[in-house]
């Protein structure tokens, strides 16, 4: 929890029956890196990973974003799966977001238990939008 206010989310991947979210879980970085968790919530499996992430990784989280939004508005290539990391693989646990239809979302512990979860969620409407506003409200908490 930060503080005293409550936890601030700064990824949200939710259609109602499954989410993936990225919750802040301290706004002061300690050696550069924030202390984050990766919750998961479905049917089937609930669970938590501790994850990190610094300032470089929130303007890595907007270009992803930007990719699959013109990845959606590509109708060229329509066989073509977009699919990217965040935070960036290898040093701590990250998603894998796969803009199929419905989305997908794979979490991956790879650095310490090496398991991975893959939790299709059906993101629909201004997800994207939304997802952009969340992180414009985490610089905006983070100074960042």
């Amino acid at each position: 929890m930060i503080g005293s206010v409550e936890p601030l989310d700064l990824i949200v991947l939710d259609d109602g029956v499954q989410s993936v979210a990225v919750r802040l879980l301290s706004p002061a970085p300690e050696y550069g890196y924030y202390d984050a968790e990766i919750v998961i919530r479905s049917g089937f499996v609930n669970a938590i990973v501790r994850t990190g992430f610094n300032a470089g990784d929130l303007d890595d989280w907007a270009a992803l974003l930007e990719a699959v939004d013109e990845s959606a508005a590509d109708t060229d290539e329509p066989d073509d799966v977009f699919a990217g990391n965040w935070p960036a693989e290898g040093r701590t646990a990250y998603l894998t977001l796969i803009a199929e239809d419905p989305y997908v979302v794979e979490v991956h512990d790879a650095p310490s238990t090496q398991i991975s979860v893959r939790v299709p969620i059906d993101l629909k409407g201004e997800w994207i939008e939304a997802s952009r506003e969340r992180l414009a409200a985490a610089r905006r908490a983070l100074d960042a």
